[in-house]
């Protein structure tokens, strides 16, 4: 998925300097955004809070009714630096990227796209689409180690998942209690999607080394005794071994953790760089034509890159 936000901000994010180490409970309060006729909700990155571990992007969508509409549609548009992964509680989406997938994508089911040195892509609601759209667009920061890798797809219908009672954990990527998932992961996270019970009341194992978010897909839930409405993201910070899940109606959560990046990376529009140098490259890029390659399938323009701030980067950190 991209950001199309026109004049997007150029963000330093990364470094540890500003990761609690203890147990917090902070709420983010998400930023209306538009993707096309998709409405979001942007929680990461936030004034408050720009990644969790190497997290750095978060948007929760619907559920919306599209039974009379076209449903999402999002042109070609370039990624660097990243990795996205798309996950659905209800509907449908058709993937198509430069790497030549061409993927539906339906409910927990993970789309995985590792962008490395340069990939583009399309998201759409394919014709006929179910009536019901909900999920939510991760992106993931690659370590410089691997942000040139070669780009790459991954989809993966059976993930593992773990259960309790009244809990049903599945894990999209990295390791939960024990079940790893298959998709390719370049720096130790966690991402799984809870599905909660009414009335269940668990304790989550967790690993102190990772800080922590839980954003709330639907339903009601205390997390950690703070009690979260569908869309809200909570920060809890790091040093926990296990976190207090209540369901006070059969609820959806995706919880999201990591070592903290270490790195200080640049996020703009849908790349992500170490210098604004790399970015005007990134952008100059995609415009002439060139490194991210063609989505064919696509029956429409790709999207232009906004322009360049005139303004220098000022750097920050995690917060603000």
């Amino acid at each position: 998925m991209s950001d199309l936000d026109l004049q997007p901000g150029l963000r330093e994010c990364g470094g540890r300097a500003e990761v609690p180490g203890r147990p917090v409970r902070e709420l983010l309060n998400p930023r209306e955004a538009s993707l096309g006729a998709t409405a979001v909700r942007r929680l990461l990155p936030n004034l408050g809070r720009r990644m969790v571990g190497a997290w750095c992007f978060v948007d929760h969508y619907g559920p919306d009714d599209i039974a009379d509409e076209p449903g999402m549609q999002v042109p070609p548009h370039p990624h660097m630096g990243l990795q996205t992964v798309s996950w659905l509680h209800e509907g449908e989406i058709l993937h198509r990227d430069s790497v030549g997938s061409v993927q539906v994508l339906r409910p927990r089911q993970l789309g995985l796209m590792t962008s490395g040195r340069a990939i583009a892509h399309a998201e759409q609601s394919p014709v006929p689409h179910p009536r019901l759209l909900h999920g939510a667009q991760l992106w993931v920061a690659l370590p410089d180690a691997h942000r040139h890798t070669a780009p790459a797809f991954e989809h993966h219908a059976d993930l593992p998942v773990v259960t309790g009672p009244g809990l049903t954990a599945t894990v999209l990527l990295g390791g939960l209690d024990g079940a790893v998932s298959p998709g390719t992961t370049y720096t130790p996270l966690v991402g799984a999607d809870l599905a909660l019970a009414e009335g269940a009341d668990v304790r989550l194992p967790v690993e102190p080394d990772f800080e922590y978010a839980v954003l709330t897909m639907s339903g009601a839930t205390e997390v950690d005794g703070v009690r979260l409405a569908p869309g809200s993201m909570l920060y809890l910070g790091s040093g926990r071994t296990g976190l207090p899940l209540r369901a006070l109606t059969d609820s959806g959560l995706l919880l999201i953790g990591g070592e903290p990046f270490e790195e200080k990376i640049i996020m703009w529009w849908n790349l992500i760089g170490r210098t604004q140098e790399e970015i005007a490259e990134g952008r100059a890029d995609w415009m002439s034509g060139d490194r991210f390659g063609t989505v064919h399938g696509y029956d429409g323009p790709p999207l232009p890159a906004p322009a360049l701030p005139a303004t220098p980067l000022k750097p920050r950190g995690r917060t603000r």
